[in-house]
């Protein structure tokens, strides 16, 4: 005997349940992607003497050997014309009590390596910030095109991962810090 089917009902647009889902769309991949937990990084460059950088969730680690790693940044964005021109980037993993670094580098316009910003000119020229957790500077090996965004698909050359502190994580549209 078949148990009988449940009957249809459409997706909630609050919750984005039903038994479809919701169609693809910009606004369905960032009302997922708001329950991800992410790492919060720095990524940083040097472009004409000047330092560039941008807070970045969407770093990864892509391969142990060959020390490959990737993240993505839209073409849009200020640091975009760095990142895009520039053969070495920093790598700045940040921890949670960096709230107000990684919010500096998200904020557009901000003056992100003024007087409030320690950094330092480190291996290659790429700018380092000082006082995070770790810090990786990469060689571009890629840039794929990702519709308005690139994938950054860099290789680790030289990095220090003895920094203090426990990670930053970005859930729900916020900083957040890990609990136990």
């Amino acid at each position: 005997m078949t148990a009988p089917a449940a009957p249809a009902t459409a997706p909630s647009p609050r919750t984005g349940t039903g038994p479809a889902g919701l169609p693809g769309s910009p606004d369905l991949l960032r009302s997922v992607f708001r329950r991800h937990a992410a790492g919060v990084a720095v990524i940083t460059a040097e472009s004409g003497g000047r330092p560039a950088g941008f807070t970045a969730t969407s770093l990864n680690s892509v391969s142990a050997d060959p020390p490959l790693l990737s993240f993505t940044i839209g073409t849009g964005a200020s640091s975009w014309p760095a990142v895009r021109d520039s053969e070495y980037l920093g790598v700045h993993i940040l921890g949670e009590h960096q709230r107000e670094l990684a919010g500096l580098f998200a904020t557009s316009g901000a003056d992100r390596f003024g007087p409030a910003t320690a950094w330092r000119s480190g291996p290659h020229g790429v700018p380092v910030l000082d006082g995070v957790p770790a810090w990786l500077v990469c060689r571009v090996v890629a840039r794929v095109p990702a519709g308005e965004h690139r994938v950054i698909i860099a290789e680790a050359v030289v990095g220090d991962p003895a920094g203090e502190g426990r990670p930053l994580l970005y859930h729900q549209g916020r900083f957040n810090a890990l609990r136990d």
